[in-house]
């Protein structure tokens, strides 16, 4: 899933989290991090090509936005994965809450 390998680099998460706040131009993402325009631009380019995040061009700016439609996509992959998982943790669970029986001693001689 390329949206969960875009969101593993924790500039690429901060990006997102970023624009959940609200859209953003180019050039305010890249001043919010103290790493190269060029470094920046290329985490955009794959949280695009994740398609996690959308960009417009407004004359000599390029906008970015969250693409809701890639963020659906992880949201699906996490639900499934909470509902492989939930039956089987609340088995574990039963199992763990069950009494343990006494364990039998012998006499020493």
């Amino acid at each position: 899933m390329n949206s969960l390998i875009a969101l593993a680099d924790p500039t690429r998460r901060q990006i997102v989290e970023m624009l959940g706040r609200g859209e953003r131009a180019s050039g305010e993402i890249a001043a919010s991090f103290a790493i190269s325009a060029p470094a920046i631009s290329q985490h955009l380019k794959v949280l695009r090509e994740a398609k996690l995040v959308d960009v417009r061009v407004e004359a000599q700016r390029r906008v970015y936005t969250l693409n809701p439609a890639g963020l659906a996509e992880i949201e699906q992959w996490i639900n499934e994965v909470r509902r492989f998982w939930g039956g089987r943790l609340d088995v574990l669970e039963r199992e763990l809450r069950k009494p343990i029986p006494p364990t039998k001693t012998r006499k020493k001689s």
